[in-house]
């Protein structure tokens, strides 16, 4: 049995996660992803399980794949780079990490809201290269933020928001009425009055076709003048070229992003030095505590399948395939 193991984090992190691996007796393979789809067409088809990060699983490298593939395990919760429709067509279980990483997305997002609102980076590289350069920053305290997705990530954003003092705005299509309640979010009619209203808008919905974008030239001019945009989400739910745009002409006042449309990026990415731009590598839930979780339950969720068992959480309906190990 032979096991592709492609996520950086998993690797490079100490923990129980590794001897678990190892316990499933297979050859486990390494690689050091995101793989694209052409990599992963020259990979599969040896493999009985992959165990992977945002890798392109498309419809062509599942069709490789078999039939010797049976399982594809999720590291961490977008699976929008993995074909979940054609895998349930070809009885291949997907399983996923919900709610083991959303305390430390929470935390890089202010870590970058911060950051931008006390320019942060300018000065500290000044100061680091010898120089004295006194910059006047802004509170964020009474501030409004707007937060698009308040699923688990986007909660604890809120959370942490009114520890900050300032006011919540939000949408979403599944309205948490409780904790909506619970944390005084005010709730948006729609994304444009959301934009409308926000000083801060920080993105935290999955990527679909209807979400793909939609930070875009039309809809950044609802957005105030000067407004601050985070996106620790995924870097398609905005369009580069017209975010490197506002940037530039001072609509936006900052633009905060642990995620690109080109994971890593060419040497010539509009946003690799644009101004007031912070672009962190995808480490938005790479710590040593959040790591540990999300291997641990994507391990476990694939130790589970090889069993013939059910995944602790599994995105599609697919019954586990027959026991690969004992």
């Amino acid at each position: 049995m032979k096991i592709l193991l492609t996520t950086t984090s998993y690797q490079d992190c100490p923990g129980d996660h590794h001897a678990l691996l190892e316990s499933t007796g297979a050859e486990i393979v390494r690689e050091r992803g995101p793989l694209s789809e052409a990599r992963m067409l020259e990979l599969a088809g040896d493999f009985d399980a992959f165990l992977c990060g945002d890798d392109e699983i498309t419809q062509a490298v599942i069709d490789k794949s078999l039939p010797k593939l049976k399982i594809i395990a999720k590291y961490g919760i977008g699976v929008d780079k993995i074909d979940v429709a054609y895998a349930t067509e070809k009885n291949i279980p997907v399983s996923f990490c919900p709610g083991v990483n959303h305390t430390t997305v929470a935390e890089h997002v202010f870590m970058l809201l911060l950051a931008l609102n006390k320019n942060l980076m300018e000065q500290a590289n000044t100061t680091a290269a010898g120089g004295w350069k006194r910059m006047t920053g802004h509170e964020i305290m009474g501030k409004t933020i707007g937060i698009i997705g308040l699923g688990r990530i986007g909660r604890e954003v809120a959370i942490r928001a009114n520890a900050f003092g300032m006011k919540c705005i939000g949408y979403d299509l599944y309205w948490p009425e409780d904790f909506a309640k619970e944390q005084n979010i005010e709730r948006a009619a729609g994304v444009t009055q959301l934009l409308r209203a926000s000083d801060i808008v920080s993105l935290h919905t999955n990527l679909t076709e209807e979400t793909r974008d939609m930070i875009c030239a039309d809809t950044i001019k609802n957005m105030k003048d000067g407004a601050i945009l985070i996106n620790c989400g995924r870097g398609e739910l905005t369009h580069t070229g017209d975010i490197a745009a506002a940037l530039e002409a001072g609509k936006l006042g900052g633009y905060g992003a642990d995620v690109l449309d080109q994971e890593p990026p060419p040497a010539d990415h509009p946003l690799l030095g644009a101004k007031n731009c912070i672009i962190t590598p995808h480490v938005g839930s790479r710590t040593y505590e959040s790591v540990q979780r999300q291997a641990g339950m994507a391990t476990q969720n694939l130790v589970n399948l090889l069993k013939g068992e059910k995944a602790l959480a599994q995105v599609n309906e697919v019954e586990p395939p027959a026991a690969l190990i004992q």
